[in-house]
């Protein structure tokens, strides 16, 4: 099946994912003319500089004039101001989606204002990476990773299609389901350790200052590797946590439960439970590395020092 390719694809927001869909755009010749919008103009320059597309605004709505593809790469909170703007400049035909790890609210925030004669259909690409903006962005970003789909009912199946050979022509598993679902899935794989990293790190941090207890300068690879996830966007991750909230309340209550299990376990000495958690738990790493999620090299395949 050839690759799909588009007139002008409009990409609102030029972060990691916008700015990784430039890249692999080009890589690929999947448009005629890649078009950017974003409200910073600082980031605007900046991605001009790189030479990420063929015209450059500040008006998302001037950007997605004539596009037959939309990609809407905004914090999710910022949605439905979006879909206002430019819902009146939408050409007759265009496909419209979002790469949003929220999807339920994605779809209530910009769902009222599409206009009936585009084709809307929300998506999210499981990828990325702790960094933000322009220059954080690669082509190989979506290679070996999945995107999920959620239209609603009665979209254009031949809208879903083509979108579809899109993120796989730019690397990408897809996949299609239903939005609360994937609220529920995404809350346990991406929301949940986020949050938990966050509040580790946040720990750390206060403990750090009130004991001076050098948490900083003897980090082992376990908190290091919590750090990461903790330098991931804060404007994204706030918005994730308030448009997800009744999925990630209920996967942090049954977190919250297990943990209270293993405070026993370790409080009395259940030496049994934790052994057959930690093997229990080692096997998913397993089956995640055969799923071709991440590399089994040690230390995730960081260099060393006569490496």
């Amino acid at each position: 099946m050839s690759e799909p390719h588009f007139n002008r694809i409009a990409l609102i927001g030029i972060g990691l994912i916008g700015s990784s869909l430039a890249r692999v755009i080009r890589a690929k010749n999947l448009a005629d003319t890649i078009a950017i919008a974003t409200r910073s103009e600082a980031t605007l320059k900046r991605a001009e500089a790189l030479k990420l597309g063929d015209s450059y605004a500040t008006s998302a709505a001037e950007a997605v004039r004539d596009a037959d593809l939309v990609i809407v790469s905004v914090p999710v909170g910022a949605s439905e101001a979006v879909a206002k703007e430019i819902a009146g400049a939408l050409a007759p035909g265009a496909i419209v989606t979002d790469v949003g790890s929220t999807k339920a609210s994605v779809i209530t925030q910009m769902q009222p204002h599409m206009p009936k004669h585009v084709h809307f259909v929300p998506g999210h690409p499981i990828a990325g990476t702790e960094h933000s903006g322009p220059d954080a962005g690669f082509a190989t970003l979506f290679a070996g990773r999945w995107c999920i789909l959620t239209p609603p009912p009665d979209t254009d199946p031949e809208a879903v299609e083509k979108l579809t050979r899109f993120w796989e022509a730019c690397g990408s598993h897809v996949d299609q389901m239903d939005p609360g679902h994937h609220d529920m899935v995404l809350a346990i794989v991406s929301h949940l350790p986020h949050l938990i990293a966050y509040n580790i790190v946040g720990t750390a941090e206060h403990l750090e200052a009130v004991s001076e207890t050098e948490v900083i300068k003897y980090s082992a690879s376990g908190f290091r590797d919590f750090t990461r996830l903790a330098a991931s966007d804060p404007t994204m991750w706030r918005d994730v946590c308030l448009h997800n909230r009744e999925a990630i309340l209920e996967m942090l209550g049954r977190f919250t439960e297990d943990l209270h299990a293993l405070q026993r376990a370790v409080r009395f000495g259940d030496g049994k439970m934790l052994f057959d958690l930690f093997t229990r738990t080692r096997d998913i790493r397993r089956n995640i590395i055969e799923a071709g999620q991440e590399t089994a090299a040690p230390d995730f395949g960081r260099p060393h020092e006569g490496d």
